[in-house]
């Protein structure tokens, strides 16, 4: 990982109804989305292993644009996500987070699915692995990919949060078909 050109990370603790998330950005774009309700320690332990030696600044008004989607997503308003990333990654890992982000609003796929989609049918345990260092949850809808039988398996925010998040999904299409 190299640092060159981030001379600070900004975040800010975004609060919204039974959602308290940590969120970080670069001034390039978001590097961060926390777990539900975890404290701070998760995305400071995290910052240190990523960047060492940045320092964290807490600034609400540079992280507003990120919020302000993340709000619109749990409301409903939102199945997409448009603010700028700033994450770093292998290319295998680029390669799969942007797979991630393909999956639509309100679906899943499994990490087979993923890897062929990337081209890379026997990475499955790989692709796996490449979901699980994703640093933007949600925004990055690591979410959506379950076992090829359907059934949850790992998220860095815990199952609870990703069955709250496919749940809010799944009401949110069937509303929008009302």
């Amino acid at each position: 990982m190299t640092t060159k050109n981030k001379t600070e990370i900004y975040w800010t603790l975004l609060k919204n109804k039974d959602w308290n998330i940590y969120l970080a950005a670069t001034s390039k774009g978001l590097v961060f989305v926390g777990s539900q309700n975890k404290p701070f320690e998760e995305l400071s332990v995290w910052a240190e292993r990523r960047f060492p030696g940045i320092p964290l600044v807490e600034d609400g008004e540079k992280l507003q644009p990120y919020a302000v989607e993340l709000i619109e997503y749990f409301e409903g308003k939102r199945t997409s996500f448009t603010v700028p990333f700033d994450y770093n990654g292998t290319e295998f890992q680029l390669a799969v987070w942007n797979a991630l982000c393909e999956i639509p609003y309100g679906q899943t796929k499994s990490y087979s699915d993923i890897a062929n989609y990337i081209q890379r049918p026997a990475a499955v345990r790989a692709v796996g692995t490449a979901i699980g260092a994703n640093p933007v949850l949600i925004t990055v809808p690591c979410h959506r990919v379950v076992g090829k039988n359907g059934s949850l398996t790992g998220y860095r925010g815990g199952l609870e949060m990703k069955t709250q998040l496919l749940n809010m999904e799944r009401q949110g299409l069937t509303a929008k078909e009302r």
